[in-house]
C-alpha cells in the first residue's frame, strides 16, 4: 500500500501550548512523525515524497488573504520590538466581519483562533508540504488506488478557510476532498479524531457536493466547544450535508463502532464514491487528551469496517499524540484496512 510524506514536514516545531492558563510544550511535536512513519511501514505501507501541485489546490479551499498571512507573518512579527520567537495572538475580533487591521498583531488575532497554533520560522513550509502530501495522495486515489495513507503533519481539520486553530494551519482533508471533487469524484469526509473537525465543517457547511461527517467527544465540555453539536446540519445548499455524532466522554469500542455504522449509513445515502478519512488516533484510551476510550483492538475494527465500504480510502493523518500506544494504534487501523487485522 502507498503512503506519502515529505521531510520538510519535520521543520515545524511548536514550543508553546496554553491550556487552562498554563503554558507548556505543544503536544503536536515533530517526534510524532517518527512514531507514525515507523508504524505505517510496519503495517506494510511504502512511503514516497509528494509532487508539488502548487498553490492552486490549496487556494481552492483557503482565502488568498489567509495564505499571504501564513507565508509572511513570522517575518513581520519578528520585526516587532521584543516579540516572542513564535506568533501567538493576544486579541481576537468579536466577529469575522469586523475590520481587518494592518498590524501583524491584529492579523494574528484575526487568523489564529487560539493559542494552540503558534507560527514559527518554518511553519508555512511544513504546512505547505503537509497539504501537498494530501494532494498527491488524492491524485493517487483519483487515478485508481484503493487505499493511500497521507502522513500529513502538521494536521489540518481545525483550520477554516481563513483561520488556524488547534495545531492546524491548512485543512489537508478538505483540500484532498476538493481535489477529488474536481477530478470528477463524489467525496465524503469522515472525521474520526477525538475532536470535532470544525474547520472541515466550516469549509463545506453551505455546500451540497461534499458530505462531512464527524464522530467525536461531545464538545459541550471538550475542544472545540463552539462547533460539533448534533443540531449542526449545514446551511443553504448544504443543509443536510453535515452530520455530527458527538459521544459521551469515555465512550469505548462497542458504542463507537455502533456510531460508525450511523456515519457509514449517511455516507452510503449520499452516494459517495470515495472516502477521505480524517484519521485522528487521539480517540485512544491512552491518548493524553483522554476524550474517548478506543483500544488497540477497537482501532483494528474501525479499519476493517472502513474497508468493507468498498470505497477508495484516502486516510489523512490528524491527531494522535505521543504515548506508548500511538504507533500500535496506527498499525491496527492500517492492518484493518489491508485485511491483516
Amino acid at each position: 500500500m502507498k503512503a506519502i510524506f515529505d521531510d520538510r514536514q519535520w521543520k515545524h516545531d511548536p514550543q508553546n501550548f496554553m491550556a487552562n492558563g498554563v503554558v507548556s510544550r505543544s503536544p503536536e511535536q515533530p517526534a510524532r512523525i517518527e512514531v507514525l512513519k515507523s508504524a505505517a511501514e510496519r503495517a506494510g505501507y511504502e512511503f514516497s515524497a509528494p509532487e508539488d501541485a502548487g498553490l492552486g489546490p490549496i487556494a481552492a479551499i483557503h482565502s488568498a488573504e489567509y495564505l499571504t498571512f501564513l507565508e509572511t507573518i513570522h517575518a513581520r512579527w519578528r520585526r516587532i520590538d521584543g516579540a516572542a520567537p513564535e506568533v501567538i495572538p493576544n486579541i481576537h475580533p468579536a466577529n469575522r466581519t469586523d475590520s481587518y487591521p494592518k498590524s501583524a498583531i491584529g492579523q494574528a488575532g484575526y487568523h489564529q483562533a487560539d493559542t494552540a497554533c503558534p507560527i514559527s520560522e518554518h511553519t508555512w513550509e511544513s504546512a505547505y508540504w503537509s497539504a501537498q502530501t494530501a494532494i498527491t495522495a488524492a491524485d493517487l486515489v483519483a487515478a485508481g488506488e484503493s487505499g493511500v495513507y497521507a502522513l500529513s503533519r502538521p494536521p489540518g481539520h481545525h483550520a477554516f478557510a481563513d483561520l488556524a486553530g488547534g495545531f492546524c494551519f491548512l485543512n489537508n482533508a478538505a483540500i484532498a476532498a476538493e481535489r477529488l471533487r474536481v477530478a470528477g469524484r463524489r467525496p465524503a469526509v469522515l472525521d474520526v479524531d477525538v475532536h470535532h473537525g470544525n474547520g472541515t465543517q466550516g469549509i463545506f457547511y453551505a455546500r451540497a457536493d461534499v458530505l462531512t461527517v464527524s464522530i467525536h467527544a461531545d464538545p459541550a465540555r471538550f475542544y472545540p466547544f463552539f462547533w460539533g453539536h448534533a443540531h449542526e446540519r449545514g446551511e443553504g445548499a448544504g443543509l443536510g450535508a453535515n452530520l455530527n455524532l458527538p459521544l459521551p466522554r469515555g465512550t469505548g469500542d462497542d458504542d463507537y463502532l455502533g456510531t460508525l455504522e450511523d456515519a457509514l449509513g449517511a455516507i452510503r445515502a449520499f452516494g459517495a464514491d470515495c472516502l477521505v478519512v480524517a484519521l485522528g488516533l487521539d480517540a485512544s484510551i491512552d491518548d493524553p487528551f483522554k476524550g474517548l476510550a478506543i483500544t488497540e483492538a477497537g482501532f483494528a475494527r474501525i479499519g476493517a469496517r472502513l474497508v468493507q465500504t468498498d470505497l477508495p480510502l484516502l486516510m489523512v493523518q490528524e491527531g494522535g499524540y505521543l504515548s506508548d500506544a500511538l504507533g500500535a494504534n496506527l498499525v491496527s487501523v492500517l492492518r484493518g484496512v489491508t485485511g491483516q487485522a
